[in-house]
């Protein structure tokens, strides 16, 4: 799914097992008690993103985001290096300034970053040209750029930075995917993991984020190695393949069989993006979604807040915003009146 505007918001919170959710409430399993994602630092930390704006504007609409969840704190920022020319993926986009001054203030705090593959990474590129440059990155035609990219990172501060690399690349838009030719894919992939990691004092750590479903190559034969990756994460919305939420969970290569593999290699979870969007207003795969994240505990997730998937920037979904707030505010319901800021159908560029 290519989606050319992207916004972020991000904050943290701790989640707890569906079993524990039962113990504890009485209630149904499928939905989390209101809070569940609140507390303090904790190795089943759930870091919770709102994507608001790839740059500087994403950091200062944090602040709101926060004060809208009644005060949840936020501790895990997300943002998106653009893929249009080599020099942007090589971390020239100053924003990151921002974004490094946020993570800093606090030590607590989870910095995550996607990172295109290739340049001119939405422009429409054949398969067979995708498969030459791919090729070319295997043989390390490409691996001064990303050295560049770790280069400024560990500059500005953020060497633990999480890195979302070439992700959807089971899908059919963007220049990094993986179909054209996966098992030089696989190998461009080390190569830039190889070069990322060279670089004195970084402590990146890798994330591997296919779309949810087959798609169009089934992403475990994109999966370039344990070695190379250390969380397994997913693109999941409302929409097809799966008709309904627990079709979602139990389609080939959805959300079950991500939990399934990743703990099978040893690894966390993660949802870099999620949100609303064929069925409109969803109050109940919010619930659902939100369920599955308290169960599963994920490094962290990120909804994508803008029309027609989010519920703060964007005034559509007013059943779901009320359900996600409900969920994971620190406010009681009834007291304090929320507060949405929506910049429109296109998120507020």
């Amino acid at each position: 799914m290519s989606r050319r505007s992207r916004r972020l918001v991000g904050i943290c919170a701790s989640t707890v097992a569906a079993g524990l959710l039962l113990l504890c409430t009485g209630g149904d399993p499928a939905t989390p008690p209101r809070g569940a994602s609140g507390g303090a630092a904790s190795g089943t930390e759930v870091a919770v993103g709102a994507y608001l704006h790839y740059g500087s504007p994403g950091v200062e609409r944090m602040q709101e985001f926060s004060r809208w969840l009644g005060g949840t704190e936020l501790r895990a920022g997300h943002t998106y290096l653009p893929g249009d020319t080599w020099s942007n993926i090589e971390g020239a986009p100053d924003s990151l300034r921002s974004w490094a001054r946020w993570r800093n203030a606090r030590a607590d705090r989870l910095f995550v970053l996607n990172v295109p593959m290739l340049e001119g990474n939405e422009a429409g590129v054949p398969d067979a040209r995708v498969a030459e440059l791919i090729r070319t990155g295997a043989k390390g035609g490409y691996d001064h750029h990303f050295r560049r990219l770790a280069t400024r990172l560990v500059g500005l501060g953020v060497p633990d930075t999480v890195i979302v690399l070439g992700w959807e690349m089971n899908g059919f838009d963007y220049t990094h995917r993986c179909r054209p030719d996966p098992a030089n894919w696989k190998a461009y992939w080390r190569r830039i993991v190889t070069a990322m990691r060279a670089v004195k004092g970084q402590r990146f750590r890798f994330d591997f984020a296919p779309n949810r479903g087959g798609d169009a190559i089934a992403w475990t034969r994109c999966y370039p190695g344990d070695d190379v990756v250390d969380v397994i994460g997913m693109d999941t919305y409302d929409q097809a393949p799966g008709r309904t939420f627990d079709e979602q969970v139990t389609q080939p290569y959805g959300l079950q069989q991500q939990v399934d593999f990743a703990k099978a290699h040893g690894k966390r979870i993660s949802y870099p993006e999620w949100g609303l969007f064929r069925n409109g207003d969803n109050p109940e795969y919010v619930r659902r979604m939100l369920a599955w994240i308290a169960e599963h505990k994920p490094l962290y997730h990120s909804i994508t807040d803008y029309c027609p998937h989010g519920v703060w920037q964007c005034g559509q979904n007013p059943r779901s915003s009320g359900v996600f707030r409900e969920l994971l505010s620190t406010v009681p319901p009834g007291r304090g009146r929320p507060h949405r800021v929506d910049f429109g159908a296109g998120g507020g560029s």
